[in-house]
């Protein structure tokens, strides 16, 4: 695997507080589609199948800090993932299966599966159900704008993006793409009435394959000042994961 050239954990939070600058363009907004195209087609795994380990540290300033660890399995072709809680042990076996449109919440304590969406909040955390699945920039939004600018040491595109389904977490969008490797550096996501909800940042990615992948994430809570979840992907491969874990069956198996 190799590992791309990329921002360290501590330049991170200097995105927050550090001088952004920002230019308008008069440029058509095909070259950004495009942009968000190239997104979507570099972080798909068309061919292989994946998995991994993440490791989530979530921060709230009610409960404290909480480690989850959560085996991945992902199948692009025919949109489809398994996400297997590990830790805490309280929450050992509960599981996540996206089929298609469909995606399921498994309670070994019921032994009972109950209907969920992508738009949901994942464990409690800040990180969302759809976070863990490829990106579909070009086919959820449409470009309202863009700008250009830097963010730390990068040029980047600023794009201002709105939802064009009610597949996506929030109805509008904001984000910072480099100009000379198309990676999503920061994004900030806003409500109906364009409140920002929460903001990401992506400090790490790794190539594997053809694809491109965060392996750092850090989701933050705008509203609750002090909430935020890390995401750290380890244990990445891309060989094949037989169809039967794709199952609720599956799911119910592992738990026995």
């Amino acid at each position: 695997m190799k590992k791309m050239r990329f921002l360290s954990a501590v330049f991170v939070f200097c995105f927050l507080a550090a001088g952004l600058t920002v230019s308008a363009n008069v440029q058509d907004l095909s070259h950004i589609e495009a942009i968000l195209e190239r997104l979507d087609e570099q972080s798909r795994f068309e061919d292989t199948d994946f998995s991994s380990v993440l490791t989530m540290i979530v921060e709230d300033v009610e409960k404290g800090i909480e480690k989850m660890v959560v085996r991945q399995f992902r199948r692009d072709d025919g949109e489809r993932f398994l996400l297997l809680i590990q830790e805490p042990v309280t929450e050992k076996g509960q599981g996540y299966l996206l089929e298609g449109d469909n995606l399921w919440f498994y309670d070994p304590s019921s032994r009972q599966f109950a209907h969920t969406s992508l738009k949901e909040t994942f464990q409690g955390s800040d990180a969302r159900n759809a976070d863990f699945g490829s990106t579909s920039y070009a086919s959820s939004y449409e470009v309202e704008g863009y700008l250009e600018g830097t963010l730390g040491n990068f040029e980047v595109y600023i794009i201002d993006l709105k939802a064009v389904d009610d597949t996506v977490p929030f109805p509008y969008a904001k984000i910072w793409v480099t100009k000379d490797s198309d990676l999503v550096l920061k994004t900030e996501e806003y409500s109906l009435n364009y409140r920002l909800m929460r903001t990401g940042l992506f400090p790490k990615y790794t190539k594997v394959g053809n694809v491109v992948i965060p392996v750092q994430m850090i989701f933050i809570d705008e509203l609750v000042e002090g909430n935020k979840t890390q995401v750290a992907m380890s244990e990445i491969s891309i060989n094949d994961i037989p169809d039967h874990v794709f199952t609720k069956a599956y799911i119910e198996r592992v738990n026995r």
